[in-house]
């Protein structure tokens, strides 16, 4: 199957192509219509879209800085910075670089740090790996799709897994149920 990376030129001109779509309908047909299309748009983008091999370049296109830092450079925002934390419409938290559903608004809590907490994952959403950069041993996490990190997770959350899953408002994105 032949699959083509998607540049931010052929975005915006899929974007302009939808608003022309747009312009020749009125009221909430338009609306539906965009939406439905925008919709279909990222999952077809998702498919298609080589994530793991994306280049650096690449993805500094893609992310706003402060993504890309985050996302790809496994930095860290401060606490208390997104309004992600204080979230709690029912919905999905998906990664911020390629969309994937990583936690649903029933696995979030507040922590009380600063930053997006949730005590489980959807299954199979990340991968983990050690991380020693602060001269002690934490449990790195990343969207298992593109490899985007997404915070660090500790033994210190609710019930039922005692798991808190520390997580860069930046790196999330919320789907609205």
């Amino acid at each position: 199957m032949l699959t083509k990376k998607l540049s931010r030129r052929d975005l915006g001109l899929g974007a302009a192509a939808l608003a022309l779509t747009a312009c020749a309908k009125t009221g909430t047909d338009a609306q539906a219509a965009e939406a439905n299309t925008q919709g279909a748009m990222e999952t077809k983008m998702s498919e298609t879209i080589d994530w793991a091999n994306l280049t650096e370049r690449e993805w500094e296109e893609r992310l706003t800085p402060m993504e890309f830092n985050v996302l790809r450079k496994e930095g860290t925002e401060r606490p208390g910075s997104s309004p992600l934390d204080n979230e709690k419409r029912e919905g999905t938290f998906v990664c911020a670089g390629c969309e994937l559903p990583l936690f649903t608004s029933d696995q979030k809590f507040n922590s009380g740090t600063g930053w997006p907490s949730f005590f489980d994952v959807i299954d199979g959403a990340i991968g983990t790996k050690a991380d020693r950069k602060l001269f002690m041993a934490r449990t790195e996490y990343h969207c298992s799709r593109c490899g985007g990190h997404q915070g660090h997770v500790f033994k210190d959350g609710p019930k039922p897994t005692g798991l808190r899953y520390c997580n860069n408002g930046v790196a999330l994105n919320f789907k609205e149920a």
